[in-house]
């Protein structure tokens, strides 16, 4: 029997949807993403960590009882790689050798203007990283000049503490295709990594940290992708640390704007981002990371390794700054050249919409929530001497809008 051309047709269609939806059902099961709030139960097991005990896993620095518990919530299981397996074996047969290396985690982040947040970063996360790469360049993403601030011995010296953690590292060189901003800010986002990596471990790196054969990376490690003013919640780091997690996950933050005192309404903050070392050439890099691209901006994360999303993970002050200058510089120094205008850089045009929560670009869909005595900050900002010095991290009442050069 013959079909004739209308039941072709049809059938053809019909092949064709079932394809498609096979097609569909894939994609979702590949790129499946995990959905999970950072709450209280993991801000108890963060606040029960033991570190360096007799029976503590070696390999995260918690109880294995605490590790399953902590990964259990997220249905991840506890991070052991092969070689790490191995290593364990070895020292447990042989308690003489140095026990094996850890999970380091490596946060990496872009220096502009920002030391107050680069003191509140380093002193919040100090116990839960390994290394602070933190990158400078002498041109902004807009292509202007500007000072690499820790070459300044007088500000090296104010962060002194933190030294042996710090991988401070000067872009090198400038990107093949700079033709807009944000080609500049991918290339010298991408360096914290690809400029960084392949030295770590070796005698001849430039920075004497990164020379130390403890700063080499091992497959698995935790690197950070962040903004300096995104901070992942301690509890966090501990969790990555801890467990084996997907290749991207979105660290999501609670998104406030000009300080704590003002809550954005929408949905918390896509960023910052985490992922493990797996080589120079395998790890994906940075801005990619970032922006959930694989390698280009055709083929998305979401076709490879799986991800997650962390809600409540980090926090994101935006345009949280003590002085009206650096909300300025801001404004002519990042990649939305589009709100570079005379109306946004006016001084009182600034005080005015920190001092009443409104938008500093006049965007109607952008609206914040003013939150009194908020006690969702990190725990820096909770010492007597920091609510002083950071007042306007936590306040903006006043007619100077918290502003010291105003």
């Amino acid at each position: 029997m013959i079909l004739g051309p209308r039941l072709g047709i049809k059938s053809l269609i019909f092949y064709v949807s079932i394809f498609l939806l096979s097609i569909t059902g894939l994609y979702s099961w590949i790129s499946a993403s995990t959905r999970q709030y950072i709450g209280e139960a993991l801000q108890s097991i963060e606040s029960d960590r033991i570190h360096q005990t007799p029976t503590a896993n070696h390999l995260n620095g918690l109880t294995l009882e605490k590790a399953k518990e902590l990964c259990g919530l997220y249905n991840w299981p506890v991070y052991n790689n092969q070689q790490q397996q191995q290593q364990q074996q070895s020292w447990k047969g042989n308690p003489k050798t140095p026990p094996p290396p850890a999970r380091k985690v490596y946060d990496i982040f872009l220096l502009n203007t920002e030391l107050d947040w680069l003191e509140i970063r380093l002193n919040e996360l100090n116990d839960h990283v390994d290394y602070f790469v933190i990158v400078e360049a002498n041109t902004t993403f807009t292509d202007r000049p500007k000072p690499t601030l820790l070459t300044d011995p007088a500000i090296w010296a104010k962060f002194s503490r933190f030294h042996h953690k710090i991988i401070h590292h000067l872009v090198e060189g400038r990107g093949e295709n700079e033709r807009k901003a944000f080609d500049r800010e991918k290339f010298q986002r991408d360096s914290g990594f690809t400029q960084v990596f392949p030295t770590l471990g070796r005698p001849d790196a430039k920075n004497p940290i990164a020379a130390k054969p403890a700063a080499r990376p091992q497959l698995g490690d935790v690197i950070l992708i962040s903004d300096i003013d995104e901070i992942p919640r301690p509890a966090t780091v501990t969790l990555l640390r801890t467990c084996g997690f997907p290749r991207r996950v979105n660290l999501r933050s609670r998104f406030y704007y000009y300080s704590f005192q003002w809550l954005h309404t929408g949905p918390d903050w896509a960023h910052p981002q985490a992922t493990y070392y797996e080589g120079i050439d395998k790890t994906i890099k940075p801005d990619d990371l970032r922006m959930g691209r694989w390698g280009s901006s055709i083929l998305h994360n979401s076709w490879f390794g799986g991800k997650a999303d962390l809600f409540n993970a980090s926090w994101h002050c935006s345009s949280c700054f003590a002085t009206v200058k650096e909300m300025q510089t801001k404004i002519v120094s990042f990649s939305h050249t589009e709100y570079n205008r005379p109306e946004f850089i006016s001084k009182e045009h600034i005080v005015e919409v920190v001092r009443t929560g409104k938008d500093l670009f006049d965007r109607p869909s952008q609206v914040y929530e003013r939150v009194e005595a908020n006690r969702d900050v990190p725990a820096y900002l909770k010492g007597e001497a920091e609510k002083k010095k950071f007042r306007y991290l936590l306040d903006r009442d006043g007619e100077d809008g918290g502003f010291v050069d105003f």
